[in-house]
């Protein structure tokens, strides 16, 4: 097209709109199926963390897990105090450097995460049958695609 830009081009693009707003919808329509699914007490952001550290053990400082799930300092702090006060997460300070603090699971803090992915995973499971396990296993390479990219631009 003579005279008109890749972004006027886009911005009046059905599918980029379209495929944001299904994005969109689907964060929106799994956040609040998740939330309600959690045992009570725990907050969709209490199990990103404590399923993180499933996943990976160790500690990480505040800073590294805001970076690792895509939240401000504070709201890292304000999820870390909640998750430390229920006894399921370490926190202890950084030897070398007072600033700092480390952050690890604790026991509880494994067994909190065990049970609410068993109360969530009904939840997965009539997404599955819903849409079909070989489908979902196809779209997963695009979803980590566009993941990719977001965290290029």
């Amino acid at each position: 097209m003579i005279g008109s830009s890749p972004l006027t081009t886009l911005s009046n693009d059905p599918l980029a709109i379209t495929l944001f707003s299904e994005i969109g919808i689907i964060d929106q329509l799994a956040r609040t199926k998740l939330t309600k699914a959690l045992p009570e007490g725990m907050e969709l952001s209490h199990f990103s963390v404590l399923n993180h550290f499933a996943h990976v053990g160790g500690e990480k400082t505040p800073a590294q897990l805001a970076r690792m799930l895509h939240v401000t300092k504070a709201a890292m702090t304000n999820t870390m105090t909640r998750l430390a006060d229920k006894g399921y997460i370490h926190i202890r300070p950084d030897w070398d450097d007072a600033r700092k603090k480390h952050v690890s699971i604790s026991p509880a803090g494994l067994a909190a995460r065990d049970q609410a992915v068993q109360a969530i995973a009904p939840v997965f499971e009539q997404v599955v049958a819903a849409v079909g396990a070989e489908r979902l296993r196809q779209v997963l390479p695009i979803f980590r695609d566009l993941r990719l990219a977001m965290l290029e631009i």
